[in-house]
C-alpha cells in the first residue's frame, strides 16, 4: 500500500495549500501515485469536453486518480441526507461527507482542483477564484490559531461561533502567510485536530459526488470545509440547482507578503453596502426589522425553513437606480456558479425583482456584530451577517447564505 502524510494543522510556519498560479498543490501530500493494485474503476475522460460535459469528465478523473476505497467515499447516492451535509463549522467529517483533502496525494489534489475550475465561474471576482482565497484564508486562520496561546478563552461562550469572512475584488494575491496583526488571544474550544474531529485549514475540506457524474443522469457536486459549502445540482446534462451555498472568511482581511491586501469576501459585501447607502431615511425605516441576528437564519440544517411572510422594503417601490443595485448586490453569490447559470439565474431574479425584499437589522455599516442585510425574492434568498472575532479578535467576520426557495438541491427534496 502507499503510504501518504495527513496534515493535522499547521504546526510549523508552513500552511497546508499553497496557491500556485491560479491553482492549489498540498504542500505536505505525498506525491506517490496510485498502486495499479489499488486503483478503482476508471471512467471515461475527454479533455475537450466543454460545460456540463466538462464538468462530467473533470469529475471522472479525479475519480480515476483514486483507491478503490476512496471511490467509495467520494461517490455516494443522492439522498437528503448526504446533500445536507455541509455546515458552516470546523467540525470535519462528523457534519460532511465525502473524501478529506487531507488523505489525499499532490495529484489527487489537482485533479480535485480541476472539477472545481470546471464547475465554477471563472475569472476575476468569480467562483474558482473565490474558492481559492476561501481555502488559503482558512490556512491563515489555522497558522494564527496555532501560535496562539493554549487553553480556550475563560470569557468565551461554549457555542462561540467558529467561522468568518470577508472579501476584496482587487485582492489577486493568494499568499498564505501569517499577518503581521496575528492574534494572540486563545483559540476557541474544537482545537485544530485532523480527521472527523475537523479543524481549520484547507485540508479539511471535503469534496463528493452524489450520484454518478453524468451528462444523462441526476447528480450533484458536494464540497466544503469550514466557511465554504458549495452544491451544485445537475439534470441531464443542465445546472438545475446552484444552492445551497455558504461562503465565510476569518480573518476578514490579511496582508499578504507580497504587500497586497486580500479580502475574500469585501466585493459581497460592498455591494450591500451601496445597496442600503441609496435608501432613503424613510426607506431605511421600511426595510428595518425588529429582530436581531448573530447568524444567517438559514444556515446549515435550516432547509426549508424559509419566513412565510417576506419584510422590509418591496424593490417595487424602489427607484431605477435602486433596483440595479439590488441586482448587483445579489452577483457576487450568483457568479460563484458556472458562468452561464450564472446569467440563467440572474435573468430570473431580474424578471422577479419587483417582488423582492430587501432588509436589514442592527446598523448598515456591515462592520458590527449583529449588521445584517438579507434579499429576498420569489426565487432568490440572500444573508449577510456581521460576527465578532474568533481568533482574530479585532475584526468582525462575515457570514453569509444563498438560497433559492425552489432550486435548492436542484428541487429534489420537500423540506415542508
Amino acid at each position: 500500500m502507499r503510504t501518504r502524510r495527513t496534515w493535522r494543522g499547521v504546526a510549523g510556519a508552513a500552511t497546508a495549500i499553497v496557491l500556485v498560479g491560479g491553482g492549489f498543490a498540498v504542500a505536505n501530500a505525498s506525491t506517490e501515485g496510485v498502486k495499479k493494485s489499488d486503483v478503482g474503476v476508471q471512467r471515461p475522460v475527454n479533455k475537450k469536453a466543454k460545460g456540463v460535459a466538462g464538468v462530467v469528465s473533470a469529475a471522472n478523473a479525479f475519480l480515476n486518480t483514486l483507491t478503490s476505497d476512496e471511490q467509495s467515499a467520494t461517490l455516494l447516492d443522492f439522498t437528503q441526507a448526504n446533500a445536507t451535509a455541509w455546515s458552516n463549522l470546523p467540525c470535519g467529517s462528523s457534519c460532511r461527507v465525502g473524501v478529506e483533502f487531507s488523505s489525499l496525494t499532490t495529484d489527487q489534489i489537482a485533479a480535485a482542483e480541476a472539477v472545481l475550475k470546471e464547475a465554477l465561474g471563472t475569472g476575476k471576482d468569480t467562483g474558482y477564484q473565490h474558492v481559492l482565497q476561501t481555502l488559503a484564508a482558512d490556512d491563515v486562520l489555522a497558522s494564527a490559531q496555532a501560535t496562539s496561546s493554549a487553553g480556550a478563552p475563560t470569557d468565551a461562550p461554549s457555542d462561540a461561533p467558529t467561522d468568518s469572512a470577508s472579501a476584496d475584488p482587487s485582492a489577486s494575491s493568494t499568499d498564505t502567510a501569517v499577518p503581521t496583526d496575528a492574534p494572540t488571544g486563545a483559540p476557541p474550544s474544537g482545537g485544530t485536530g485532523g480527521g472527523g474531529g475537523g479543524g481549520y485549514g484547507s485540508s479539511q475540506y471535503f469534496m463528493a459526488f452524489l450520484g454518478t457524474p453524468s451528462a444523462t443522469g441526476t447528480w450533484q457536486l458536494h464540497f466544503g470545509g469550514h466557511h465554504l459549502a458549495v452544491n451544485i445540482t445537475y439534470k441531464d446534462g443542465k445546472v438545475v440547482g446552484a444552492s445551497p451555498y455558504f461562503t465565510g472568511v476569518e480573518p476578514s482581511s490579511w496582508t499578504a507578503s507580497d504587500g497586497t491586501t486580500v479580502a475574500p469576501l469585501n466585493r459581497f459585501r460592498d455591494g450591500m453596502l451601496k445597496l442600503t447607502a441609496s435608501l432613503s431615511t424613510a426607506e431605511l425605516a421600511k426595510a428595518k426589522l425588529s429582530e436581531s441576528f448573530s447568524d444567517v437564519l438559514l444556515g446549515p440544517n435550516k432547509d426549508g425553513d424559509f419566513p412565510e411572510t417576506k419584510e422590509g422594503i418591496k424593490v417595487s417601490e424602489l427607484s431605477a437606480k435602486q433596483k440595479k443595485l439590488v441586482l448587483a448586490a445579489m452577483r457576487p453569490w450568483v457568479a460563484d456558479a458556472d458562468d452561464a447559470t450564472a446569467e440563467k439565474l440572474m435573468k430570473t431574479y431580474a424578471k422577479e425583482l419587483d417582488q423582492t425584499y430587501v432588509s436589514y437589522s442592527g446598523g448598515t455599516g456591515l462592520d458590527t456584530q449583529g449588521d445584517y442585510v438579507r434579499i429576498d425574492g420569489p426565487s432568490v434568498w440572500i444573508e449577510f451577517v456581521c460576527q465578532d472575532g474568533v481568533v482574530f479578535r479585532d475584526q468582525v467576520h462575515y457570514h453569509t447564505v444563498y438560497r433559492d426557495h425552489t432550486r435548492d438541491y436542484g428541487s429534489e427534496f420537500s423540506f415542508s
